[in-house]
């Protein structure tokens, strides 16, 4: 048998006599080292727990003393000895009042006939040891509390299974705008925006199959007063009184996110004037003084002798090439709708010179309800990029033989789809590079979305999505 060397102090409650004799004849079977404090009643029992109590490890408790029993009794030493494991020893084999004492925070429940110094033993060290994980516990839940509650930060715990909130802090209830018990009565999904409820539900089912996740999502949450809000939420995995659980810190990014478009927008804005300014310049400019040049070789001819004139006509021909050349590259700079041509028209001269010397066949369909759009400037000149971005694409990796391009509304969006039947690629192998980055900011600027979809041998396609109530700010 092994005696165990570490130094324990026990309070035995014991009024009987022989049974205080036996238990401390047990204990130092097995404890080499006991301090063993004796009460054989109640009153003896509290002045030891008043001036000892810091020094204890366990207490032993007899159920039947001179001045104090039963419940009453369990109860009283319970809420005197604090954090110390209590250990009830009886000669009741009562079951229910056993399960009771159990309910009421006692460690373990020992019937004194069937005690033995082994049974003894390991009830005190378990009971020892499940006291100071609970104590852990409980100081970390705690912590968990305090910082939760006092965070400046939203707040809120949910349990993924069902997305109803369990925990939410003073700030969110200022910030959404709900009392404590209204959030507690809510689900997640109450609070997210309507167009988003969809994602949010596939971020809840990720979660779930993947319980050591924590990363941030960007959502947008809707307030009591209706306003929305872009919520960047950072979540965490917990373990809340033996239940798995997700805290969330939420935050408000709104301000942020229009800061950065409002970059975006005079970033995008002065790269235009730039190309607008070089566009026109080669139109304006450079043309005409190759279109002189043009003029003062038609002079010259006559003066030339005729085994030479061929070079002239040489020269005229590049001359010539040249123009279309510039004219084609300024308007590739500087759209046709800067001189107020439909978003259509600019499209249909885009996609005639993109044809030119290749031999994708291209077919580009533009609804009615499209021509009859009140649509910005800025918004047409960002589709005609994403689409100018996107046919460059095609000509350079696709070997596509066919691109299909329609633009429409539905369902309150105005839609741009960009399809080939190239090779495709693999999305997860491909790096995200500048082109496709350019345009989703660009779809962005306007509250809407790009995305980009590709298998290989299964050619890719974009879609781009406009929020009407956005596009024709």
């Amino acid at each position: 048998m092994t005696v165990d060397k570490h130094p324990y102090s026990i309070l035995a409650i014991e009024d009987n006599p022989g049974d205080f004799v036996l238990v401390t004849e047990f204990l130092e079977e097995r404890i080499s080292s006991c301090t063993i404090y004796h009460a054989p009643d109640f009153k003896t029992a509290t002045g030891l727990l008043t001036s000892k109590a810091q020094s204890l490890d366990v207490i032993l408790l007899d159920l039947t003393l001179p001045d104090k029993s039963g419940t009453e009794l369990v109860m009283e030493i319970l809420a005197m000895a604090g954090n110390l494991p209590v250990i009830v020893l009886t000669g009741n084999a009562d079951i229910d009042f056993s399960i009771r004492s159990i309910g009421f925070g006692v460690s373990d429940y020992l019937v004194k006939d069937d005690l033995t110094s082994d049974v003894l033993y390991k009830s005190i060290i378990y009971s020892i040891e499940r006291k100071k994980i609970y104590k852990q516990l409980k100081e970390s839940e705690e912590r968990f509390s305090t910082l939760f509650h006092q965070s400046p930060q939203p707040m809120y715990v949910y349990d993924p299974a069902t997305t109803k909130m369990v925990q939410v802090n003073k700030a969110a209830t200022l910030f959404f705008g709900y009392s404590e018990e209204e959030m507690k009565g809510m689900s997640v999904m109450d609070l997210v925006f309507t167009d988003d409820v969809t994602m949010a539900r596939r971020m809840a089912e990720e979660v779930l199959e993947d319980t050591s996740n924590s990363h941030a999502e960007l959502l947008r949450f809707q307030k009591k007063t209706g306003e929305i809000v872009y919520m960047e939420l950072y979540g965490t995995s917990i373990n809340l009184e033996g239940k798995y659980l997700r805290s969330v810190i939420a935050i408000d990014i709104t301000e942020k996110l229009l800061f950065e478009k409002k970059m975006t927008r005079a970033i995008i804005k002065t790269q235009e004037d730039e190309r607008y300014e070089i566009g026109s310049e080669l139109h304006d400019n450079v043309c005409q003084i190759l279109a002189s040049s043009q003029l003062y070789m038609s002079m010259l001819e006559p003066e030339l002798q005729k085994e030479t004139i061929y070079l002239l006509e040489q020269a005229k021909g590049n001359t010539s090439l040249a123009i279309r050349e510039i004219r084609n590259l300024s308007h590739r700079l500087a759209p046709a709708f800067f001189d107020e041509s439909s978003l259509e028209e600019s499209m249909e001269r885009l996609i005639n010179d993109f044809s030119i010397g290749t031999e994708i066949r291209i077919d580009c369909v533009v609804s009615e309800q499209v021509h009859t759009l009140q649509m910005g400037h800025d918004l047409q000149l960002n589709l005609y990029r994403i689409l100018q971005e996107q046919l460059r694409n095609i000509q350079k990796y696709s070997l596509a033989s066919k691109v299909d391009i329609c633009v429409d509304l539905g369902d309150g969006d105005l839609s741009m789809q960009i399809s080939d039947n190239g090779v495709g690629f693999d999305m997860s192998r491909v790096k995200k590079g500048i082109g496709i980055a350019n345009m989703k900011r660009r779809a962005e600027l306007f509250g809407g979305k790009a995305v980009i979809i590709s298998e290989p041998g299964q050619g890719c396609q974009v879609l781009v999505t406009i929020p009407l109530n956005r596009s024709t700010e």
